[in-house]
């Protein structure tokens, strides 16, 4: 099956947005089965967005995956990019 990087944004000052979904966050991405890596970007030690490695059938289903993120329900991202993602190393 494909992997899709997802490369999110947040939106300027929602570090509260973000620590309140927090939990619901994680929770999804434990709940699907799909996530193979995932993570925050930080900006001195401030989360300000996210990378979510996921398997998915293809893009549409990858976007579908990343629009019921509870992150995203929220509307903590300015931005997010879905892009087909090849592992080589690691």
């Amino acid at each position: 099956m494909p992997l899709f990087a997802l490369i999110c944004t947040d939106k300027a000052d929602h570090e509260p947005l973000r620590k309140a979904n927090r939990e619901a966050h994680l929770a999804y991405l434990n709940a699907t089965g799909c996530v193979t890596y995932a993570g925050p970007f930080l900006d001195n030690g401030t989360m300000t967005g996210s990378l979510v490695i996921i398997e998915a059938a293809d893009k549409a289903a990858a976007e579908d995956w990343a629009a019921n993120d509870p992150y995203a329900l929220a509307g903590l991202f300015a931005k997010v990019r879905i892009e087909e993602w090849k592992k080589v190393i690691g």
